[in-house]
């Protein structure tokens, strides 16, 4: 089997240097690296063309949002695998291509297989030795997993619509819906700098809580759609509340924005059934 990596990035070229500078290490070496530069004002062009210049790069004058960026370059990847990264993250094993593909070989119905992190947003885990076990989850972090290639085109793929955040779950959904095993496995550590650079957390708040309403109106079936969406936005208030009188007061502004896309959500909507949402709840999210 073939790997491809692919890494969207804007404004990180620091983070992304050394990024490459690793995978130039890795052995064996992957088919092929793409790279998109989502609205990059900074010289992330150049560090490309300077530190993998045989990477496929593509450059997004306007920034479309990492899950646009994600869902071409798996699309125009020749790779059988998919190795999604973040500007910011790598594997630690130069040897992870390796370690990878006898999970897919062996696993027909694998679509999915992602890893521990160790990261700064976590400090605990830098110096952790050893992390939870092989389990299947109803999640996945971008920063570092494997996608078969064949299973994602079948399916509807990363949503569009969603910018940035919750692309993970709602692909999660559809492929557990689908008959397909989203694994995590400790047989690949990342490490995640987790750059504090371009990222608001209340933002990142506003797009996950309003991507996660829109996939629940995408994929929930009839009549459960009413009541998981309300429990849903419930939830993710009560986060706000948690958050402090700041981030409460300001929940409103992805209400509004989750209540304009809700023609077009009913519009693509393709639910699964209930027994496959309700399979998909009952696993674990990522550790």
């Amino acid at each position: 089997m073939t790997v491809s990596v692919m890494i969207t990035t804007k404004n990180r070229a620091a983070d992304l240097c050394r990024t490459c500078r690793v995978l130039r290490q890795l052995n064996p070496t992957p088919l092929e690296v793409l790279i998109t530069a989502d609205g990059c004002t900074d010289d992330t062009v150049e560090v490309v063309k300077s530190e993998l210049a045989n990477a496929k790069l593509i450059v997004n004058e306007t920034g479309r949002g990492s899950v646009v960026s994600r869902n071409q370059m798996v699309r125009e990847a020749r790779g059988d695998l998919v190795l999604a990264l973040d500007d910011d993250s790598y594997p630690e094993q130069l040897d992870c291509i390796n370690r990878i593909m006898p999970f897919f070989e062996n696993n027909p119905k694998l679509a999915v297989l992602h890893f521990p992190q160790r990261t700064d947003e976590y400090p605990e885990t830098l110096m952790q030795p050893n992390f939870n076990p092989e389990h299947l989850t109803r999640s996945f972090a971008s920063s570092g997993a494997v996608l078969r290639r064949s299973t994602y085109l079948q399916l509807p793929g990363f949503e569009s619509r969603f910018f940035h955040m919750y692309e993970e779950p709602d692909y999660a959904l559809q492929c557990v819906a689908a008959g397909y095993e989203v694994l995590f496995s400790p047989v690949v550590t990342v490490r995640h700098h987790y750059s504090g650079q371009v990222r608001s957390e209340m933002r990142n708040h506003h797009r996950h809580s309003r991507n996660e309403l829109w996939s629940v109106l995408l994929r929930c079936p009839f009549p459960y759609v009413a009541p998981v969406a309300i429990y849903r936005a419930a939830t993710q208030f009560g986060y706000a509340c948690r958050r402090g009188f700041s981030w409460a007061i300001r929940e409103p502004v992805w209400w509004w924005q989750a209540m304009a896309g809700i023609p077009y959500c009913l519009a693509k909507r393709h639910p699964v059934s209930w027994t496959s949402y309700k399979r998909w709840l009952r696993l674990p999210e990522t550790p």
